[in-house]
């Protein structure tokens, strides 16, 4: 019997899941990520792996005399990170996590566990775990899109993960937000897009006006309180971009125009996705496709920025919600 243990490693939370041959769920914790600690990083996602094999073996063998022991055979580790792994040296790159990049976390990881560690980009992780049997499993072409923290996605085609040269496949979080180009019959509304996004954000990565500086959960949270500024009582709390959703639902109209302007700019960022891709599906998840009728909304949204006569692609809520990205990375190793 050999588990398969995943990790999914994240800006605040580390989660664990460990998965029998079946691809049955027999152990999962999660704990505070110890935010701006590799070290201490490293030895909490060592502790959680410990227990997952414990653990999990104990649940498989729950009637067996022995099963407090743990298994012969190591189980095998997969890790989703914020980030890539560097064809060039081998270092994490790209991650949003800033304490993981130039770290040789591969190498810090096996050493830590005693074993082969394999790492992928949590999006990628989530792109296959969809896929595999979620909300993309019998669509050829499934594309996976974070909607969170972070802005970033996974291609997943035939049931085989695209990782690309560089290993930055799916990364349209850090393209430029596409421009609020005035269709057939110019609006208000469009004009005062265009007025805004000239503003553009700095970006973790060091570029300006990525598409993620404009659809994360901040940068929702974000636009709301832009929009509040002249009207805000002096001292008002900040708030988050799931209290914006709210609102917009209780009909607050400067949370309503927020959510307005969202979903415009994500169908415009996801059609480029859709015009080189051409996808049969995009699976959204992280915390804001939890937004009730974003699909949708979305399927309205899309066809102007598609360069096709019809809308193909179908655009859909993940089925396994927060747990599909630790779900993949238990299954970056066949069972």
């Amino acid at each position: 019997m050999t588990l398969r243990i995943g990790v999914d490693l994240g800006g605040t939370k580390i989660e664990v899941i460990a998965l029998d041959t079946l691809g049955a769920t027999r152990w999962r914790a999660r704990t505070a990520t110890p935010v701006g600690q590799y070290d201490a990083t490293i030895a909490a996602i060592a502790t959680l792996v410990a227990h997952a094999e414990l653990e999990g073996a104990r649940a498989v063998l729950d009637n067996l005399a022995n099963f407090s022991q743990p298994p012969a055979q190591k189980a095998t580790v997969g890790v989703g990170i914020p980030g890539a792994i560097s064809r060039r040296d081998g270092l994490v790159k790209n991650a949003n996590s800033v304490v993981l990049n130039g770290r040789p976390l591969k190498q810090d990881l096996e050493a830590a566990l005693q074993r082969e560690v394999r790492i992928e980009n949590d999006a990628n992780c989530f792109a296959m775990s969809e896929a595999s049997d979620g909300a993309g499993a019998g669509f050829q072409i499934v594309f996976g899109v974070i909607l969170g923290t972070g802005v970033g996605g996974g291609l997943v085609i035939s049931g085989q993960l695209v990782r690309g040269a560089d290993a930055i496949t799916g990364e349209w979080g850090h393209l430029p937000l596409p421009v609020a180009t005035q269709l057939a019959e110019p609006n208000t509304q469009r004009r005062q897009f265009a007025d805004d996004e000239r503003n553009a954000r700095a970006c973790y990565c060091g570029r300006v006006g990525c598409v993620e500086t404009w659809l994360s959960g901040p940068a929702l949270a974000a636009d709301y309180t832009r929009s509040r500024e002249k009207t805000a009582a002096p001292g008002e709390a900040a708030i988050d971009a799931a209290q914006v959703v709210r609102l917009a639902q209780s009909g607050e109209p400067f949370a309503v125009q927020t959510l307005d302007r969202y979903i415009d700019r994500l169908a415009r960022s996801l059609a480029m996705v859709i015009n080189i891709v051409d996808p049969d599906v995009i699976v959204l998840g992280g915390g804001l496709s939890n937004m009730s009728g974003l699909p949708e909304q979305l399927t309205r949204a899309l066809p102007p920025y598609v360069f096709s006569d019809r809308l193909a692609t179908t655009i859909r809520v993940n089925q396994h919600g927060d747990s599909s990205g630790v779900r993949g990375a238990a299954w970056l190793w066949p069972a």
